[in-house]
Parts: structure tokens; sequence; C-alpha cells
């Protein structure tokens, strides 16, 4: 079954990102100092400069930043285009300038690392390649072609060669180094915040489907009387109609639909558990609850409750909490679908904790990816192997993320592991030889303490 959020996250979508009015604000900015550069190299260093250029240059800036503010409204984002487009502007803009001033001697020359670095933040990689490649393009031609910086006396200010190449050779690297950076930086939060949009879908579904299964619990808790009132006056009227046999048929016809009713409203309910009575359950209904999904699904899953050392016999009573249902069944899932034959689901509690852990016996987590495993879209290389056996199968690590943020929510700690060493040969790996989830919550978290019975039911208020 497809993730609701399959198609938001099965792309690199990154148009409409960039607000118009952001760029704006930058290139005013970008001009202020431009513009403030140009005067204090004029008059106070008394540098010849081609102040005409310059100030059509700077102009040009002020022009386009003028149209944008006025033409587009305020809320406006860019698309890949389009943004790709204002910062190629404002790149070429700055490149003139340079030329125009003294090329890489102009220690602002650093500045062409800012159209790369926002595209890399914010743009597509094929558009971040293309600024960068061009920006790379352009610092290397002043460096070679320029209009040199020259003193009122006439003097041609003169950088050492090596001094120049390592200027160009520091900028082409900070081009490398920035916008790689920013894009594995702005990569992994949206890739995080997508996670965590996923999530947030997730649980939103897993609280609808309990609130829903309370509404039929309730509704067949009530419904319950008036279908047993429908079927006993039904039986009462075939016994008083036995000479009349059409009208026999209809009362007979009565109580075999108010049976259906009564099994309809019973099979709706098996889901509907937040009944008030039901808001708090035994580990092991919850635990229960959880794996059911996946017991039909060719694997045997084993469930066994014991308490551990020091702790009670009874079975602690939990808090059937939408978020931990979701948590432990995402676990199931995983395990069930790398299992070969067995999953092991054992649940344990003792006066401070209560542990849920989960074991299978296929071949447990890649070494290559156990470190990030709770990460989300985590994808690792599948062999054609296991293609074969599962070709149905594509894991971003989604799922082990959504249930880790969930169960942490609740106050759980997971731990991820392999139950044996991947190196044994199959006749010396242990019958548990697979993956191991372990769950620990403080008592006080998930423990819920039950002093007044099971309460009353509260009627429907229409």
């Amino acid at each position: 079954m497809l993730s609701p959020t399959a198609g938001l996250l099965s792309r690199d979508t990154r148009s409409d990102w960039v607000r118009l009015r952001t760029l704006i604000l930058l290139r005013w900015m970008a001009i202020a100092g431009q513009l403030a550069a140009i005067a204090v190299a004029d008059r106070y260093y008394e540098m010849q400069l081609p102040l005409g250029l310059c100030y059509l240059a700077v102009g040009a800036s002020i022009i386009a930043n003028l149209i944008s503010a006025f033409v587009f409204p305020e809320n406006k984002r860019l698309s890949e285009t389009e943004a790709m487009l204002t910062l190629l502007f404002d790149l070429s803009q700055l490149s003139f300038l340079l030329y125009l001033t003294g090329g890489l001697a102009n220690p602002f020359a650093l500045l062409i690392l800012a159209p790369v670095t926002i595209s890399a933040s914010a743009l597509e990689l094929r558009t971040t390649l293309f600024l960068g490649s061009l920006s790379i393009i352009f610092i290397t031609l002043i460096s070679f072609v320029h209009v040199p910086l020259r003193y009122a006396d006439g003097s041609v200010l003169s950088v050492p060669v090596l001094f120049e190449f390592g200027f160009w050779l520091s900028i082409v690297i900070g081009i490398l180094f920035l916008g790689l950076y920013s894009r594995r930086v702005a990569t992994e939060i949206r890739s995080m915040s997508d996670a965590l949009l996923a999530t947030q879908m997730a649980l939103a579904r897993e609280q609808k489907l309990t609130d829903l299964g309370g509404v039929v619990a309730a509704a067949a808790h009530e419904l319950g009387t008036p279908l047993a009132t429908i079927k006993l006056v039904s039986a009462e009227m075939m016994d008083e109609l036995e000479g009349q046999p059409e009208l026999q048929d209809d009362a007979r016809l009565i109580r075999e639909q108010a049976d259906r009713c009564r099994d309809i409203l019973h099979s709706m309910g098996r889901a509907g558990k937040d009944d008030l009575h039901m808001r708090t359950v035994p580990l092991a209904m919850l635990v229960t609850e959880a794996a059911e999904p996946h017991q039909g699904r060719g694997k045997h899953v084993e469930l066994t409750f014991l308490p551990g050392p020091g702790g009670s016999e009874r079975q602690p009573t939990v808090s059937r909490r939408p978020e931990v249902i979701h948590g432990l069944r995402n676990l199931v899932q995983n395990a069930v679908d790398f299992a070969k034959t067995t999953v092991w689901v054992h649940g344990e509690w003792t006066d401070e904790t209560i542990t849920i852990r989960i074991v299978d016996d296929g071949e447990g987590f890649p070494s290559h990816v156990i470190g990030r495993i709770g990460d989300p879209f985590v994808r690792s290389r599948r062999s054609s192997q296991d293609l074969a056996r599962r070709p149905e199968y594509e894991g971003m690590g989604l799922g082990l993320f959504i249930a880790k943020t969930l169960l942490e929510r609740t106050g759980a700690e997971l731990t991820f592991a392999n139950a044996s060493d991947p190196f044994l040969t199959p006749e010396e790996r242990p019958e548990r030889s697979g993956a191991i989830v372990e769950v620990v919550w403080p008592v006080d978290r998930l423990a819920q303490v039950v002093e007044h019975g099971l309460g009353q039911n509260e009627p429907i208020q229409v």
C-alpha cells in the first residue's frame, strides 16, 4: 500500500520555493554595498574608475529590482527557470562590475560565491551545476581580461601573480565546497521536513481510525439492546403466528435481519476500541492489536509476554495511544517483510521499565546502514538475490523513521541490532538470526494505574 505522501516524497520538487521578495531584498543590499564601494574607491582612495559603466551596471540592478517590486505581487514565488534567470542576472552583473574594477585585484570578487550558494540551497542540481560552471568561467575570464585599477597619478595597482592565482583558486574551491556543503545541508533539511510531514500524516490517519473505531464501538454498544428487543419480539410473533405461514415467514425474516445487524456491528466493533473502558488496555492486548494486520501475511508472528526480573505477575495496564500502536505496527511490518518464516514479539515488564522486543529470522540489518537506521530516506543498493525474492519492496527507511519518531514521542528508547554474526554459515546461524528492535519505556510514561475499575460508559449525546 502506497504512502499518502508517496507522490510528494518520490521526486525532488523544488519549484516555487524561492520568494521573489527575498531575492529583491538581497539585491538591494548588494546594490547598497556596490555603491558604497564605488564611492569610497573614487572619493577616498582616488581610484580612476570607469564610473559611467560602473553606475550603469548598478543602475541595471536598480531597474530590475524596481520592475520586480512593482510588477509582481509581494507573495510571488519563483519557478525553477525564473529563479535561475534571476540568479544568472546577478551573477552576470557582478562579473561585469569585477571586470570594470580590477578583476581579481578587487577583494569583492569573493561575492561571486553568493548566487551559487543560493542556488545550491534552493534549486535543483542541474541549475546549481549550470550556475557554478558559469561562475568558474566568469572568474577565470576576468582574471585574464579586465580593466586595471589605477591610482590618481596613473599608476596601476598590481598584484603578484602567485597571489592572484591563489585568490582565483580559493574562489573556485569555495564555489565547489560551499555549493556542495549548502546542497547537502539543504537536502537533509528537506528530507527531514518531508519525513516529519509523513509522520504527522500517519499519526493523523491512525488517530482518525481510532476515533472512527470509538464511534463504531459506541454504536454497537448502544444498539445492542434495541436489536435484542427486536429479536425477542420477533421470536414471540413467530410463536403466535404458527397458523399463518406467510406472516410467520415475515417475523422470521425480521429476526434473521436483526441477527445480521448484530453480526455486522460486532465485526465493525472489533476495530472500535476507544470506548471509555478501552482507553487503557493490558500490554498484551495493545501489542496484539499492533501486530494483528501482519499475522496473515505468510509469516508466523509469535507473541509472548512474561514479567522481567522483579516484575509483578500481573500485566501492566497501558495507555492505548495511536502513536504507540502505529509505531509498533511499523516495526512488526518491517520484521515480517524481511523474515524468512517467523517473527518473535516479546513483551517484558519490571517495576521500572516496559520492554517490547521484535526479532525475526531474516538476514538482519545491512552492516553499512545499521548506524543510520531511523533516518529518513536511507536507500541501499539491492542485490539481485534480494530483487528476485522481494521485487515489490522499495524501502526508503521512512517506515522505521515514522515508527522511531512516534515511539520516542511517547518516551520510548529504541535500539537496533542484529541477532547473529552475518559471516556465519547458514548451519551455524541460530533460529533467531535476523534483526532485533528493542523498545523500552519507563513505566510511568506508558503504564496507567486503574483505581476505579472499568468505569461507566456514557450514552451518545444526540
